[in-house]
């Protein structure tokens, strides 16, 4: 809170009652699901009920593509190509299903209506953050999109953040198929992030950019989604569809930034070996500059290197190249985080806080209200900033409780 303090645009306008009832709610959201014996039940039954549809997921994937795995396939691509890809596909196809029933709706209403009454956060911001729970950072904005273009800025600042902040249910599902051999109730976990990251990008949002103008929306939660599908096989064939262009940019991604990534500790190592240190490259510079943080954040010094490489991956590159190596390095060694150590770092990388997603919020935000381009640019940085360190605290209240 002390950075985004720091780098506020007004520091005087700061409603310090809407942060201290953002941080309430994710300590009372963190205190039911990880210490109450009923929300721990809960906790168990979502972990499961993910683990279950990944289940589904690999009985759709065996009947496609089974006929193509053979011995010679390399463990990690026959995870990543049966497994992860799939994944994405089965649960777009999923959540647009549960988004045309009204089930998504009727969640984000609830969740938007506790955090505008409590926080007194507009309807509109609310919606958004709420959204953004369970789908992208460029889908969350249609359900105010009759309200983007006349948004104040701060509020267009509070979009572009819980769109940072947290990730979608499509790509979370990806994630725990990942972990889940090495990091046994990843699921939960996940699932946990992505709630208490909601207040949290409100809360970071409006110390970053404070509200100095007057929301339309102030004291009002409408949701208003138009239906793009006839019926539910209409929204199953479609979420699959966007599903697939997904997994083949993610595909198209981590090809390119691992190419990248390579190339670039190449040269580094090169620079490094003329001073007598050959082994310096990109991981070992972000680790350096994240240590700090991660052992602010609650992880022990000496696992802080790999946990803070971990998080300047997820800024510097994309939060699934960080997660897979997380995957990679539990896999070798599963010493090399402690429990605890290991849901701090996945809660801070629960977010698609980066320099590609800005790119993309610029062109998805900005489409729908041309006429704000410029305003949106303009916090962009900001709205990084702001994301990333939501992420960063959610992390930390989980691990002061588990």
């Amino acid at each position: 809170m002390a950075i985004a303090w720091v780098f506020s645009t007004d520091r005087r306008r700061i409603a310090w009652r809407l942060v201290a009832w953002g941080v309430g709610l994710q300590l009372l959201f963190a205190l039911v699901v990880l210490k109450a014996p009923w929300g721990r039940a809960a906790f168990a039954a979502a972990n499961d009920a993910v683990v279950k549809l990944l289940e589904f997921t690999r009985v759709g994937t065996s009947f496609v593509l089974a006929s193509y795995v053979s011995g010679s396939i390399h463990p990690a691509l026959s995870n990543f190509v049966f497994q992860i890809l799939p994944t994405i596909i089965f649960f777009s196809s999923l959540m647009t299903v549960l988004y045309h029933l009204g089930v998504v709706q009727w969640v984000v209403r609830g969740i938007a209506w506790v955090m505008a009454r409590s926080m007194g956060t507009s309807g509109a911001e609310s919606l958004s953050a709420a959204a953004n729970i369970f789908v992208g950072q460029t889908e969350a904005p249609l359900v105010v999109r009759p309200y983007v273009e006349r948004m104040t800025v701060s509020e267009l600042h509070a979009v572009m953040t819980g769109g940072m902040a947290t990730i979608a249910g499509g790509v979370l599902a990806a994630y725990v198929g990942m972990l889940m051999h090495v990091f046994p109730d990843v699921a939960g976990h996940m699932i946990a992030a992505s709630v208490m990251s909601a207040p949290a990008a409100l809360v970071f949002a409006k110390l970053i950019v404070p509200e100095d103008g007057e929301p339309l929306t102030r004291g009002s939660v409408k949701l208003e989604v138009a239906k793009l599908d006839v019926n539910v096989i209409d929204a199953a064939a479609r979420g699959a569809s966007d599903g697939l262009r997904l997994a083949a940019n993610v595909g198209a991604m981590l090809l390119a930034f691992i190419a990248l990534l390579a190339m670039l500790n190449y040269f580094l190592g090169a620079v490094g070996g003329l001073f007598g240190f050959p082994e310096l490259s990109l991981q070992w510079v972000l680790g350096q500059l994240h240590r700090p943080l991660a052992f602010l954040m609650g992880v022990p010094w000496s696992e802080s290197q790999l946990a803070g490489q971990l998080m300047g991956e997820k800024l510097i590159l994309t939060e699934f190249v960080a997660y897979l190596d997380l995957s990679n390095v539990l896999t070798q060694d599963a010493g090399a985080l402690s429990y605890r150590s290991t849901v701090i770092v996945s809660y801070a990388l629960c977010g698609f806080a980066n320099f590609g997603s800005l790119a993309i919020q610029l062109g998805g935000i900005g489409g729908m209200a041309p006429s704000r381009r410029s305003d949106l640019a303009r916090v962009g940085l900001r709205s990084v900033l702001a994301g990333t360190l939501a992420a960063y605290q959610t992390g930390t209240i989980a691990g002061l409780i588990v």
